[in-house]
């Protein structure tokens, strides 16, 4: 079984727990998910069983839009709600000074990713030195702010939709935001709306699944790994220049115009996904980068 699973996930469960669950109820060995979302997210987490696991860093290179909820005047040592209460100050902000801090969030930005993170440092993640009371540098990233969008201010709590690229914390947003309005701030609730083009309103619940996996039926739900790939051009090859390429070989470069990317989809004559291709411009040649019907 391959293919693409839009879960909903739900509070209180990790990532990995949701793996672990579709892992079980469907019995296929491979399983991964493409963007960890913490325990106390919900929305769009893409599980990817089987040949999918192969194409999840394509899925993870989308575009990401949240719904969040901030607190301000109250600063934790997670950034959001599940930490210890660090600080408290008073909100003496109005809507117009949150219009105006909030846009200077838009656009690239540096962002500092939070202590309790899976980031790692020397091979530990962070958030297991946090635990321990340790603290280290961490340097800066630039991430991208596309949308800011304040939903609604009902003080001391703050709901914004944000579309970010791949890697923007929301939690240090939430830190960030609240620092730079002078009161402090934490993130109290997070939902992924949408992650590239799979989105909440396509999400199956993971009861649905478990009863689509008792009835036998799971694979209806999946996407197909084409799903990870729509960015690529598309090419059809010949039936020789499949088994080429089903055997680890290359093709001439005249099958596909270039791509900005340097990859493309390749098709074999039945119209089944035959290989991720790259372009090597050296030989002026196309060769496997990722082949999903090998020979044999």
């Amino acid at each position: 079984m391959d293919g693409i699973l839009n879960v909903d996930k739900p509070k209180g469960l990790t990532s990995h727990d949701v793996v672990d669950r579709i892992r079980r109820w469907s019995q296929v060995r491979r399983v991964g998910h493409a963007g960890t979302l913490d325990p106390m997210a919900t929305g769009v987490l893409l599980v990817c069983l089987g040949k999918a696991t192969r194409v999840t860093e394509y899925l993870m290179t989308g575009h990401k839009v949240y719904r969040a909820v901030i607190r301000l005047g109250v600063t934790t040592d997670t950034y959001d709600a599940e930490g210890k209460v660090l600080e408290t100050r008073p909100v003496e902000v109005d809507l117009e000074q949150i219009q105006t801090t909030l846009a200077r969030f838009r656009g690239r930005v540096q962002q500092v990713p939070p202590m309790y993170s899976a980031l790692k440092r020397g091979g530990q993640p962070l958030y297991k030195l946090a635990r321990r009371g340790i603290t280290v540098e961490r340097p800066a990233r630039t991430v991208e702010i596309f949308d800011l969008t304040l939903e609604e201010w009902s003080p001391p709590d703050l709901t914004l939709t944000i579309t970010c690229s791949p890697g923007t914390y929301i939690r240090s947003l939430a830190h960030d935001l609240g620092e730079r309005l002078g009161c402090g701030g934490h993130l109290t609730a997070l939902t992924r709306l949408a992650s590239g083009r799979f989105t909440l309103d396509e999400a199956v619940s993971l009861e649905e699944v478990a009863q689509a996996a008792r009835e036998g039926r799971l694979e209806s739900l999946l996407y197909p790994l084409d799903a990870a790939l729509e960015t690529f051009p598309a090419i059809a090859l010949s039936e020789q220049d499949s088994r080429r390429v089903r055997s680890g070989h290359s093709v001439g470069g005249d099958v596909a115009p270039p791509s900005p990317e340097g990859l493309c989809r390749a098709y074999d004559p039945a119209g089944r996904l035959l290989a991720l291709l790259r372009y090597d411009p050296v030989t002026d040649r196309w060769r496997p980068h990722k082949v999903f019907l090998p020979l044999g």
